[in-house]
């Protein structure tokens, strides 16, 4: 089975993030200022031996790397930020690619969100940067960028195609055409062609969509799990719930881009969620493929009040024990149910949003290991 963690790599310092949030920030300022907002939460996480390490540094991603395979982690797949040329963070993965020592399977997923200042605002929301799609111009420069990664020996390839994963296809108005133009685009370089993926519930829980581009979509958990115990708790209500949202979506995406603004942030919860850690993995689990593009997901835990503070969410429960038995279980409905030897999973180093495999100064290596009993059989 095929453990792909996804990526973060917003562990170092860039000109924007300096401009945008102060000097020296990364994920990290976010992790250190986090606070307990309740008896038994568990804030801030440390992570173990304090290693607040910067992603510049080849040695920690070379520590990664090694981690990774130790545990039976199979590769990553790395966040992708890319506005109309604009890059932001891109040098860990360009660092990987020039240094045969970081060397591990890996795919990419284009987050293709404008960045904002929602998660930290107090009503005064702006757009930091813009996401834009253009035309065929725009379309082959992204790709010729991609193209040194899809040609490194350690990028996951399927039949000879590269594995491309995109955060939300919904908002991009040209989709369709962009992933035809890049499937030909990989055909000439001398691939057979693209393997698309599809990360986000929003997507898939869009009436009307049309998936025929993508090969899979990749259930990035616990997100599908919350829809699923919704649609259980109350079936009608949760589904005239869900379209409404959806409608709001569609139309809010719209004016976003029109207007640079971001109305979305606006409409998001202003008091703190909790929820089970054990309810979400028994969903999980119980959950089956709903199309034989389904690629199941797991999660470590989830708790993202470091970046959103009491506008956030906390899953509550979560242990490496009970992650390695859920974790097994989940191996085990991959190979019977979805037929798939791959599971995603959030998240390697997702620190301000709960979901991490690193080791910390609680649980130490407890989940790696938690990895690497689920695997023991296979």
């Amino acid at each position: 089975m095929k453990v792909i963690a996804f990526y973060l790599p917003q562990f170092h310092e860039i000109e924007e993030n300096n401009e945008w949030w102060g000097n020296g920030f990364t994920e990290w300022t976010n992790v250190k200022s986090a606070k307990a907002l309740f008896e038994g939460h568990e804030q801030p996480v440390i992570p173990l031996n304090e290693n607040y390490y910067n992603l510049l540094d080849d040695n920690v991603m070379k520590w990664q790397i090694d981690l990774a395979k130790k545990y039976g982690v199979y590769g990553f797949c790395f966040y992708h930020y890319w506005f109309d040329g604009h890059m932001l963070l891109q040098k860990p993965m360009e660092n990987m690619l020039k240094n045969p020592e970081l060397n591990i399977p890996y795919c990419i997923c284009w987050a293709n969100e404008n960045w904002t200042n929602a998660w930290k605002a107090d009503g005064n929301i702006k757009t930091l940067i813009q996401q834009t799609y253009g035309k065929k111009d725009e379309w082959e420069r992204h790709f010729n960028y991609l193209l040194q990664f899809f040609r490194d020996p350690n990028y996951i390839l399927e039949d000879n195609k590269p594995f491309f994963v995109i955060y939300r296809p919904e908002i991009i108005p040209c989709l369709n055409e962009m992933l035809d133009y890049w499937n030909e685009l990989a055909i000439k370089n001398g691939f057979s062609g693209m393997t698309f993926a599809y990360q986000q519930l929003s997507y898939h829980i869009l009436e009307g969509r049309d998936e025929s581009r993508f090969k899979y979509n990749i259930e990035y958990q616990p997100g599908f799990a919350r829809y699923d115990l919704q649609m259980n708790q109350n079936n009608t209500t949760g589904k005239v719930a869900f379209k409404v949202r959806n409608n709001i979506r569609k139309m809010v995406s719209v004016f976003d881009k029109i207007f640079n603004v971001n109305i979305s942030a606006r409409l998001t919860k202003n008091s703190l969620q909790m929820e089970d850690y054990e309810t979400l993995c028994n969903e999980i689990i119980g959950r089956k493929p709903d199309s034989e593009k389904a690629i199941p997901g797991m999660f470590v835990g989830w708790d993202n009040t470091p970046r959103r503070g009491k506008k956030g969410r906390v899953c509550l429960g979560s242990t490496p024990k009970k992650f390695a038995h859920y974790m097994k279980l989940q191996v085990e409905n991959a190979k019977n149910n979805y037929k798939k030897d791959m599971i995603f999973i959030f998240a390697w180093n997702e620190w301000a949003e709960g979901g991490y495999l690193e080791p910390d100064e609680k649980n130490k290596y407890g989940y790696l290991e938690g990895i690497r009993d689920a695997l023991k059989d296979e």
